[in-house]
């Protein structure tokens, strides 16, 4: 990791975009503030999913809600059993009486870091890794797809100022979002954000609370994944249930069940079917060109340890 790196690295932890509270860290945005996490009354057996945007978050809430409730007919939609406590769509609250309510082992939503959490070891931290070019080119196409006027409205932001200026192609946007030098308080889905978040969890791995995920690894092992998560977590489900828990956590079924299953309980998405819009990897490496490509890996080395790159980038390697 490069001086430069590290230094914002230091400037994420003590900007000016961020508060202190006690014990975490404060990550704002005009529609995610973690301060709500100060406080938070944890209970034994909690789990928190911690992603970043794109990354696996739904599709670790679904295998989630499958492995507490032990059936693929699930209750209610995903996001009301797994609500997200950083989206300011609604009032704090209103969530935490919604979580207070539950009487099943509670799985929550977030895309702060783990130092933006208070990090309680009654609880266990789920964190889901992916290729970040695969991220950021779902989060491109996502961007395409969310209601801003909506979402100004949940969230009392002003109107914009002015047309905003086009969006550039994927290429182009993929390009500059590789050479961005984003403060990741400012800008979480940056490259530079992506690393820090990862980072972050990457140094607290042995932990026995903290659990990382491979977005790659549960397109590969499905089956393999959500076993290994009922094991760590300590979840007990009959021989017999398990084909049902997996089918119902594949993509398709995700998809086909949308509706249901994407992050929209306000009416964020123009379409929540098309929130699931590929599922698969290598999508970064179709758009650019060899030495792009190489400039991205030089870039991603100057922003996380060596074996957190290797890690992120292991499926594409086999």
């Amino acid at each position: 990791m490069t001086p430069q790196a590290s230094n914002w690295l230091l400037q994420a932890a003590i900007g000016s975009k961020l508060g202190q509270v006690p014990d975490f860290t404060r990550y704002r945005s005009p529609d995610e503030d973690s301060g709500r996490w100060e406080g938070f009354g944890f209970r034994p057996g909690d789990i928190v999913i911690s992603a970043r945007s794109k990354s696996g978050t739904t599709w670790m809430q679904t295998i989630c809600a499958l492995l507490v409730f032990g059936t693929a007919d699930l209750p209610a939609p995903v996001s009301a059993l797994s609500p997200w406590l950083d989206w300011l769509i609604r009032p704090r609250d209103e969530v935490l009486a919604t979580l207070q309510a539950q009487a099943h082992r509670r799985f929550i939503k977030t895309h702060t870091p783990l130092d933006g959490i208070p990090v309680d070891r009654r609880a266990s931290f789920i964190v889901v890794g992916r290729h970040p070019l695969d991220m950021a080119v779902s989060l491109y196409h996502q961007g395409a797809n969310i209601n801003r006027e909506r979402l100004r409205e949940l969230t009392g932001q002003p109107p914009p100022a002015g047309p905003g200026r086009p969006r550039p192609p994927l290429r182009e946007w993929l390009l500059d979002w590789i050479s961005s030098d984003d403060n990741p308080a400012d800008q979480l889905d940056s490259l530079p954000g992506v690393m820090w978040h990862m980072s972050n969890a990457w140094r607290r791995r042995a932990e026995p609370h903290v659990i990382l995920v491979h977005y790659d690894d549960l397109l590969t092992d499905l089956d393999g994944q959500m076993r290994r998560l009922a094991r760590l977590l300590d979840i007990a489900v009959p021989q017999g249930a398990w084909p049902s828990l997996v089918r119902a956590a594949t993509f398709e079924q995700m998809k086909a069940a949308a509706a249901r299953s994407a992050p929209d309980p306000a009416g964020v998405l123009k379409d929540p079917a098309a929130f699931f819009r590929r599922g698969t990897s290598g999508a970064g490496r179709e758009v650019l060109a060899a030495g792009e490509l190489a400039r991205y890996l030089a870039r991603a080395a100057e922003l996380a340890p060596d074996d957190l790159v290797e890690w992120l980038h292991h499926a594409h390697a086999r």
